[in-house]
């Protein structure tokens, strides 16, 4: 019994402690610096610029496809193996 509660504790204390991150601004390592600008680009993004993902990353689905399930209709070109 005492085991069990030393665990549950231990969990929960878990658990609690990775809740309460730490949110501070991003900034490169001292003697590190951010990567160059692209060739022929004078624009240089900061750190949280570089983290957010582009917008091709996780584009948005504008239309579903299926709206509920419906039967295959037959396809003419689904043939049994010949051998």
């Amino acid at each position: 019994m005492r085991v069990r509660s030393t665990l549950i504790f231990a969990g929960l204390a878990a658990l609690a402690l990775a809740g309460c991150g730490n949110r501070r601004v991003l900034k490169p390592l001292a003697g590190h610096a951010l990567p160059p600008p692209s060739y022929g680009s004078g624009y240089r993004p900061n750190a949280d610029q570089l983290l957010k993902e582009p917008s091709q990353a996780r584009p948005e689905r504008n239309v579903d496809v299926r709206v509920r399930s419906e039967d295959r209709a037959d396809d003419p070109y689904d043939l049994p193996p010949e051998h």
